[in-house]
Order: C-alpha cells, then sequence, then structure tokens
C-alpha cells in the first residue's frame, strides 16, 4: 500500500489548481495487469486521509481479490436502462454532478455507452464530471488509444472496437502505468485471477502469447514515456529555445492509406507533443460535382478521425499537390511532411510532376524532413 500512498499524495497536489476537475489515468498493456485493484488501493487511501471519494462504476470481472477491495468504499449506484428487452447498467452521470465528490473512481474509459445514453462515449461522460469541478481516476488498456489501432490489430489479429482518441490521454493530468512483465501476466492468467477457467486456453493460444503481450508492453511503455516528456516540456522552463516539431500529413481520397497516415502521424507528433495538421489537396478529378460518393464519405470520415486525433484540417483545391505542399510547409513552418507508400494517387502524381525535385529541394532548403510511412 506504500506505492498507493505515494501515488495517492501526488495527486492530491494536483487538486484544487484550477475549476476543472483533474485527470489521473492508469494505462496497461492488457486486462489483468492490475488497473482496478491499483485505483481502489488509492481510493482507500484517499478515504483514509478523510477525502471524500466516491466509486462511480468499477468493473471488477469477478476477481475475488479486486471485488474485496470494494469493501468500506462508498458507491455510487449505477444507472439502469432497458435495452432490448434486457435490464443494463450504466455510470450516473447526473447522480455524481449532483452529489459532487471530491474524487470520483471511473473504470473502462473507453466503454461505449447503451443507446439512448446522453453521451456515447464512457470518456465523455468523465469530461462532462471534470467540466463539473470533479476529480477523476480511470483506467484504460493501451489497445483502445485510436492512433495505435492498426498496430494493434497487426499484433493481436484483432480489431478493437472501443477506442479513446489521443487527446482523451493527453488532456490527462497525469498517467500511470500498471507493468507486468509477460510470465507474471500469464502466471496471473493460468490462475485464474483474469478469466474463467474455461476462457484461459483460448486467451493464452490468442491474445496472451509472449510475443503479444511483449508488444503492447513496449507500445504502454512507450506512451507513458512521451506523456511524461509532455509533462516535462509544459511544466520545466529550460534556457534553451529547441526547434518546435510540427508536422503535415498529406492524403488522398484513398480511405485505407489515408487513415494509416492520419493514425501515425498521430503517434509521432503525440511523442513529440507537436501541432500537426492533415492537407487533402482537391485536384479538379475530385471536385465536389465530379468526386465519387463513396470517396467523399471516406474523406469525411479521415477528416473526423484526424479532428478527433487533434489535427487541425487543411483542405485547398489546386492541380498541382507538390506547390501546394510546399505553401503550406512555408506559411505553417512545418518540420516534417509525412506522406503514404508510392502507390497512393498522391504520390504518383507528385512523381508526374516537373515540381517533384522542386519540392525535394526546397523542403531540404527549409530543413523540413520527408518522411514516407508505410
Amino acid at each position: 500500500m506504500n506505492e498507493s500512498r505515494k501515488s495517492a499524495e501526488e495527486f492530491l497536489q494536483l487538486i484544487n489548481s484550477s475549476k476543472r476537475g483533474k485527470l489521473k489515468i492508469y494505462i496497461g498493456m492488457s486486462a489483468g495487469v492490475g488497473k482496478t485493484y491499483r485505483m481502489l488501493q488509492e481510493a482507500h487511501v484517499l478515504l483514509q486521509n478523510g477525502i471524500d471519494v466516491k466509486i462511480g462504476y468499477v468493473e471488477t470481472h469477478n476477481r475475488k481479490e479486486t471485488h474485496d477491495l470494494l469493501d468500506g468504499l462508498p458507491i455510487i449506484p449505477r444507472r439502469k436502462l432497458f435495452y432490448k428487452g434486457k435490464e443494463l447498467d450504466e455510470l450516473d452521470v447526473p447522480a455524481i454532478i449532483v452529489l459532487r465528490p471530491e474524487i470520483v473512481i471511473i473504470d473502462e474509459l473507453a466503454h461505449t455507452n447503451i443507446k439512448g445514453s446522453k453521451n456515447k462515449k464512457r470518456w465523455q461522460d468523465v469530461f462532462e464530471i471534470l467540466d463539473a469541478g470533479i476529480n477523476v481516476i480511470s483506467a484504460v488498456n493501451i489497445q483502445h488509444l485510436e492512433s495505435l489501432n492498426d498496430e494493434v490489430k497487426t499484433v493481436t489479429g484483432i480489431e478493437v472496437t472501443e477506442r479513446i482518441p489521443d487527446t482523451v490521454l493527453a488532456s490527462a493530468d497525469e498517467v500511470v502505468n500498471i507493468d507486468l512483465t509477460a510470465d507474471e501476466l500469464v502466471t496471473r492468467l493460468k490462475e485464474g485471477k483474469i478469466y474463467d477457467q474455461s476462457k484461459i486456453p483460448s486467451a493464452l493460444n490468442n491474445f496472451f502469447k509472449n510475443e503479444n503481450i511483449l508488444q503492447l508492453r513496449e507500445l504502454a511503455l512507450k506512451e507513458v514515456a512521451s506523456q511524461v516528456t509532455r509533462k516535462v516540456e509544459t511544466e520545466i522552463i529550460t534556457g534553451k529555445t529547441l526547434r518546435k516539431e510540427k508536422f503535415l500529413a498529406c492524403i488522398s481520397s484513398n480511405e485505407t492509406t489515408a487513415k494509416n497516415v492520419i493514425r501515425k502521424t498521430a503517434r509521432l507528433a503525440s511523442y513529440y507533443n507537436s501541432q500537426w495538421f492533415l492537407l487533402y489537396v482537391q485536384v479538379p478529378r475530385e471536385s465536389a460535382d465530379r468526386i465519387a460518393l463513396n470517396k467523399q464519405r471516406h474523406l469525411i470520415n479521415n477528416f473526423k478521425l484526424a479532428t478527433e486525433l487533434g489535427a487541425e484540417i487543411i483542405k485547398i483545391q489546386n492541380k498541382n499537390i507538390a506547390m501546394t505542399i510546399m505553401e503550406q510547409c512555408e506559411e505553417r513552418k512545418i518540420t516534417t511532411v509525412c506522406i503514404g507508400k508510392p502507390h497512393l494517387d498522391i504520390w504518383r502524381i507528385i512523381l508526374a510532376t516537373d515540381t517533384f525535385n522542386s519540392l525535394l529541394k526546397r523542403l531540404s532548403k527549409q530543413n523540413v524532413d520527408l518522411v514516407i510511412l508505410s
């Protein structure tokens, strides 16, 4: 409990510095690493120190050690909803705001709310509670981060449907990684501390393969390291002025490749704690009256995705893509241009123009990096 006590004391120091509530997020590489357990430990420490802390929503998954920690903690009853003939539980946001605890514990940040709820996602519920001046401690797994969707699918073979925008994690005042070795996590799984015995063989042969765990662990460690870097850059004053990175992601109407460019650029911007832009150059053949409806729909979805990941959208009508990229680099002081693999339509167009060499020379002269994303 000493580690939890120290963690609780550090979080208390963040409170009362502004009207908006403070957000602390426990992050882990997978289910079963102990995020909920640690949140409940911290709740006990806070309660012992006279802090008004309440449980808004905690999912113990019938894990005895975790469930036992609920004893003695004040719990705000969940809201009951009927959906497709079944009674289901949800976080009761209005009740939390009325009761106004100093700190509320809310598990499973990436959860999708039942249809009919005010907010579609639980992270939106959390933001509403923060805006009411209530501090929140929450938890999420690394695979639920939007910009990592493709990487997680490559590693695990599983499409994670419940995701949170990277901006949610970036907005947290404190991010704590709950780390275990692969062997420790597999041991917990085999001991029945994560799933029922009937689910263990399947879990060991799929998500909880050793190589999967190691790669997810690396992603979690990198993410928390980038959060620490962000805090250092924003909170520690240095006497040196460093070049501030700015990324420009260039996409075409190719849906799949565009999503890849968006997510990978968002990751780069997150690591560098940098501003980034999404550029789409509308060439004449893709004007509003000529572009196919499905391509138009994909573009709108990609603009929405980029916005959720923190990008500023730039849409320009011009037949010369390369020249437009150069102009945007100069205007916005871009340091890195990100573009898709050579099969991208945008890349073929650039290669086909006489200005490609000019683009490379101008980018080099301006000390702008060109990154081709696989």
